[in-house]
């Protein structure tokens, strides 16, 4: 067994990059662990393990009595034998290496050893990515499992599952790529490495990596919201009276945030003045719409925005999503009205009535169909467009109850 271990431990130190002693710390636990019974009954054991020659030494901590002994306890006639000096009630630590104990080694400790390499490899992970949350990281695509695509980033591997991935997107093994790192998993089996490229942080780091005024604080990012493969709306604002932040972020002829659309596979950004006044902030939010006048009713965070008939279509945009995801950047309710034209009803009212109709459509609950509502999906046409995987990423969305819709809506 010590041969064999032996090349195990230098094998591992050398391929995976563990260090000698940390690998035979693993193992000593792994062997104590697996062997014990076969080992000696005393309750406290240890296993040392020679780093250079792979020999293992098995150690009883026992208690020195005149006769009778038990588990924890050596005879002293039998001690003398190897400690001459020794009393009866001192404290010794004793040699009880089994004499097959390689073979008990060999047949019991490999997966345990194994479980506690993982560990190890686990715990070096964590330190190595720790600080890297919320920072994109780049990896080279090594394969797929259930959809999902595995990422090795050098020191470990990650997963992008579908969720995840942008809508559209392909790669082969031995693409690079990039992504966010959300999450350092290192209590479950496989990729420790959460990653996304779904998530409005992806788009946030892509413009700090490629704006330099952002990196350097000239340039603050307010807001975001993003329709990952479709559409983002990101806010900015300028600490600099002469340097503008729009212009910053898009780059000369337009190479900035051409470089982060290609990198997003095409998907497109729109870069907003952020401003103090939310009437200002929604009327910019909503170009290429020209508004004409905003109402605000800050104790319902709820606006109503005034167009003409000609703008309504380009406030809305295709299947709503301008309005929607302006509403999502300011975190008010918005509201589209024909100039001239005056409200009937309050916009809650409105809310609750393309609520209602919308859950009896849906065959769902009224709180259900009211939170769809409030993030810009007013029809069943609006929702069956946005798919389930989109719709599932509502916060607070009742997920069973929009899977049983969707399963409906299938059939």
């Amino acid at each position: 067994m010590s041969n064999e271990l032996l090349t195990i431990l230098e094998y591992i130190e050398q391929e995976r990059g563990l260090n000698r002693e940390l690998l035979v710390k693993a193992v000593e636990g792994a062997l104590l662990s697996a062997s014990r019974k076969s080992i000696h009954p005393a309750s406290k054991l240890r296993v040392e393990v020679d780093p250079n020659t792979g020999a293992i030494h098995a150690w009883a901590t026992l208690e020195v009595v005149e006769s009778n002994p038990t588990n924890d306890q050596l005879v002293i006639e039998r001690a003398r034998e190897k400690l001459p000096d020794v009393k009866v009630g001192d404290i010794v630590e004793w040699e009880v290496t089994p004499r097959n104990f390689g073979r008990i080694a060999a047949q019991t400790a490999k997966q345990a050893i194994m479980q506690q390499l993982r560990k190890a490899e686990k715990e070096i992970v964590r330190d190595e990515f720790a600080d890297r949350v919320g920072q994109i990281i780049n990896g080279i695509v090594r394969r797929f499992e259930n959809g999902n695509i595995i990422i090795d980033f050098q020191k470990a591997e990650g997963i992008l599952s579908s969720r995840e991935k942008i809508a559209g997107e392909q790669y082969m093994p031995g693409d690079r790529i990039n992504a966010l790192l959300l999450k350092v998993d290192i209590l479950s089996a496989g990729p420790s490495l959460i990653v996304s490229r779904t998530h409005p942080d992806f788009v946030l780091r892509l413009f700090e990596r490629e704006v330099t005024e952002i990196h350097d604080g000239v340039v603050q990012i307010k807001a975001i919201a993003r329709e990952a493969g479709s559409r983002t709306k990101i806010a900015v604002v300028s600490t600099d009276s002469h340097v503008d932040p729009v212009g910053a972020c898009v780059g000369l002829r337009g190479i900035r945030v051409r470089n982060i659309t290609s990198e997003l596979n095409g998907e497109r950004i729109d870069i907003i003045p952020y401003d103090e006044d939310i009437r200002k902030f929604a009327a910019n939010a909503l170009q290429p719409a020209k508004v004409q006048s905003v109402e605000a009713f800050p104790d319902k965070r709820e606006l109503i925005v005034y167009v003409t008939a000609e703008q309504s279509k380009l406030a809305f945009g295709k299947k709503a999503q301008n309005v929607r995801l302006s509403s999502k950047l300011l975190g008010w309710n918005i509201s589209i009205q024909t100039a001239g034209e005056k409200p009937t009803e309050s916009l809650e009212d409105k809310i609750r009535r393309a609520s209602k109709a919308l859950a009896k459509e849906l065959d769902i609950r009224e709180e259900t169909a009211y939170t769809l509502v409030c993030n810009g999906y007013v029809s069943v046409e609006g929702v069956k467009t946005a798919g389930r995987a989109q719709i599932l990423e509502i916060p607070d969305i009742d997920a069973a109850e929009i899977e049983a819709a969707f399963d409906r809506l299938d059939q």
